[in-house]
């Protein structure tokens, strides 16, 4: 089965490739800097309005997959300050309910754009019985 891309309306990509693809059920989805939508234009603020626009890049994306944050299994946070860690984290939590999705953050030297983070993603499409397809 050959994978499908995903373009969420609006989202901007840095480089080729696409804002998600789907195979086997599961969406992975590209990571998503904190940048306004159509653009490349960083928003302003500290590290929780930049969690924020991610989260909301990366709500567009899911959205345009016909899924939810719900659906969200795994994520990767990548962090230029772990100083950053705990606002990142409040935020974070606004976004997800239990169980939470798995997640690993790391703290990386640069991102794209000068971003002070980027977060992808893996969801999982659910079946009519409510798993995993």
């Amino acid at each position: 089965m050959p994978r499908t891309a995903i373009t969420a309306p609006g989202a901007s990509a840095v480089g080729p490739y696409s804002h998600a693809a789907e195979q086997h059920g599961f969406v992975y989805l590209s990571g998503q800097t904190p940048v306004e939508p159509g653009t490349t234009t960083l928003v302003g603020g500290g590290i929780e309005a930049q969690t924020r626009q991610c989260f909301a890049n990366l709500g567009a994306v899911l959205a345009a997959g016909g899924l939810g944050f719900d659906d969200v299994v795994k994520c990767n946070v990548f962090l230029t300050d772990m100083g950053d860690f705990a606002a990142m984290n409040a935020v974070y939590a606004e976004v997800f309910d239990e169980p939470y999705p798995a997640r690993t953050t790391i703290g990386v030297a640069a991102l794209p754009l000068g971003a002070s983070i980027e977060i992808e993603m893996v969801a999982a499409r659910p079946t009519s019985d409510g798993r995993a397809s």
